[in-house]
């Protein structure tokens, strides 16, 4: 066979993860492919286009994880055909977002999709086992569970332990001093909270990790929405908070997720 054509039909046939980069690479060392040829295929970033969507199919190999559907704003016919796109090569496959149209949707068409009704989250597949860190998530009340959960389930399909610890904000703060044990534990802390969102400095001053501060929009109307939170987050007196957008729980798990796997590569 041509090797070079054995190569590039490994791009056509559903894009480059890590074992037919693997393969590729084998196949340089050994001369069967080319410097050049290999170059050339590495270069490429193979794109599925749906005409309402394109899906980055080497997303995996370049960040360490699938592309995930934002759903807002999508229809739910495009939120199941890009799903099932996106698990015909991922083991897992998140859907963020999801409205109750689009759920149930997702549940006629899609045998074995699972969905949290409290974070929005869908996903194809097996969470995957803890392959290495640990991720602590902490809600400062329980109408910031939505986001927190968000982020729980990120870090997971991440392959981090996570643990969800829920209303311990500091309008009584000993039921966060109770929970110490848990957070020190931890490789990244995700904090979810709103109103001031005094929490992250608070969490920030008992751990020696990164603390990922998520601000919500839960609050009366001085919270302006969130802004607030975030305002008094960015200004911690805590150097090792680190503060990602409103409501936006999902990527305080994936931050705080890809720090927990790379603190765990280096014991």
């Amino acid at each position: 066979t041509d090797p070079i054509a054995d190569s590039n039909t490994l791009m056509r046939d559903g894009g480059m993860d890590r074992s037919k980069l693997e393969a590729l690479l084998q196949d340089v060392k050994e001369g069967r492919v080319s410097i050049d040829a290999a170059a050339g295929q590495l270069q490429a970033a193979p794109v599925l286009d749906l005409g309402f969507a394109n899906i980055d199919q080497q997303r995996h190999l370049r960040c360490g994880f699938p592309e995930v559907i934002y759903s807002e704003g999508k229809t739910p016919e495009q939120v199941v055909t890009i799903m099932r796109k996106v698990a015909e090569r991922e083991t897992i496959c998140l859907a963020t977002r999801v409205s109750p149209e689009q759920a149930s949707l997702l549940v006629r068409e899609i045998p074995g999709i699972q969905i949290d009704s409290v974070s929005r989250i869908a996903w194809m597949g097996e969470m995957p086992q803890p392959m290495g860190g640990i991720v602590r998530v902490v809600s400062a009340g329980t109408s910031d569970l939505p986001v927190a959960r968000e982020a729980e389930l990120t870090a997971r399909a991440l392959g981090c332990e996570t643990t969800l610890i829920a209303d311990v904000g500091v309008a009584g703060l000993h039921r966060l001093l109770a929970r110490i044990p848990e957070l020190v534990q931890a490789d990244a802390v995700v904090v979810v909270a709103g109103m001031e969102g005094a929490l992250p400095s608070v969490v920030g001053g008992l751990v020696d990790c990164p603390v990922v501060a998520v601000p919500t929009s839960v609050g009366y109307g001085a919270n302006f929405q969130g802004v607030s939170a975030l305002l008094c987050m960015l200004t911690s007196c805590a150097a090792n908070v680190t503060v990602v957008n409103i409501d936006a729980g999902f990527c305080g798990g994936f931050v705080a997720g890809l720090i927990a796997r790379r603190a765990r590569k280096g014991d």
